[in-house]
């Protein structure tokens, strides 16, 4: 018997519908079911060949769990070991050596010392800043946020220097990003399951949580298959199984302003009936596609281009 269980917090809609949907497939030695764990013990495989993380990010404790698991021949959905180690700003920096269009960016240090840091810790880095030069790269208005982490927390729009020291002044310990304004006409919010399976739905951040989902976008099939395009070769190089790419339209541009999201929002109640249809039924048809081809005792984890051409020594460059 091949179990898939799915792992996570406060969410209901998606996981209950995941669970329901593969055990209504009826494919014979597959079960999914929520994740149990009791005890956790060093090198100990767990009783699933496949894992489908939602809430890792939120909880160290989970994401112990999950290398471990991972370690023991479990295909966890989304490989730990890249997510724990990834974030925005290097997921910037690959866009624009894949032909990604992403806005100018900066990252910057902590407006406040680190714990157990002082003065003496940063010697290598400049101060002050040459803000002239980062602000004649960003322009202005422009964004503040966190290199990592998402939800819209601690995210600010700014209109002039004054107000960027203003604000950066309240962020404390975080580190943040400094990134130019897209100026959108239309925008698009991608999943991508499996490397291969992608659904485009037209998005308006502008909207209160629950209507950005109503938007009326119309891309044309040219359109449509370029940001497909985007889409499959962001995710191929991080090597997601299950993530969601934002793309913002300038001049015709698709470009990419979030895309280091594995586990998004899949709640019925927020991205429509429609949308939360398909994309319970990718990932049922996934988890199952990854249990079927589930080894025991191997490395059964997605790993991307990158992590792959850098171990081979090859060119980044497609």
């Amino acid at each position: 018997m091949k179990k898939i269980g799915i792992l996570h917090g406060q969410e209901r809609t998606f996981p209950q519908a995941f669970v329901e949907r593969v055990n209504s497939k009826n494919i014979d030695g597959i079960i999914a079911e929520p994740v149990h764990i009791d005890k956790v013990m060093q090198g100990e495989p767990t009783e699933y060949a496949v894992i489908f993380d939602r809430i890792s990010q939120d909880i160290p404790f989970y994401r112990a769990y999950l290398k471990n698991a991972a370690l023991c021949g479990t295909a966890v959905i989304n490989n730990p070991f890249w997510w724990s180690a990834d974030e925005k700003f290097f997921n910037n920096c690959l866009a624009t050596k894949i032909g990604v269009p992403v806005p100018k960016t900066v990252i910057l240090p902590s407006r406040d010392l680190p714990p157990d840091t002082s003065d003496n810790s940063f010697a290598n880095l400049a101060y002050p800043l040459d803000w002239d030069a980062i602000f004649s790269y960003t322009g202005f208005p422009t964004y503040m946020k966190p290199f990592s982490g998402g939800g819209w927390k601690n995210v600010y729009k700014l209109n002039s220097v004054e107000e960027f020291f203003d604000k950066h002044a309240e962020t404390g310990e975080l580190v943040m990003l400094l990134q130019e304004e897209i100026v959108f006409t239309e925008y698009y919010r991608c999943y991508c399951i499996g490397g291969k399976y992608v659904r485009i739905m037209p998005y308006e951040p502008r909207n209160p949580h629950h209507l950005r989902y109503v938007a009326d976008f119309s891309p044309t099939p040219e359109k449509l298959a370029e940001m497909e395009d985007i889409v499959l070769r962001i995710n191929k190089y991080l090597g997601y199984d299950f993530n969601t790419v934002e793309l913002a339209l300038r001049d015709g541009v698709p470009y990419a302003i979030d895309f280091c999201n594995p586990a998004p929002d899949a709640d019925r109640n927020s991205v429509g009936e429609e949308n939360f249809a398909w994309v319970v039924e990718t990932a049922a048809n996934y988890a199952i596609e990854k249990a079927l081809a589930h080894v025991d005792g191997a490395d059964n984890l997605t790993w991307g281009e990158y992590i792959k051409r850098s171990a081979g020594q090859q060119s980044l460059y497609p």
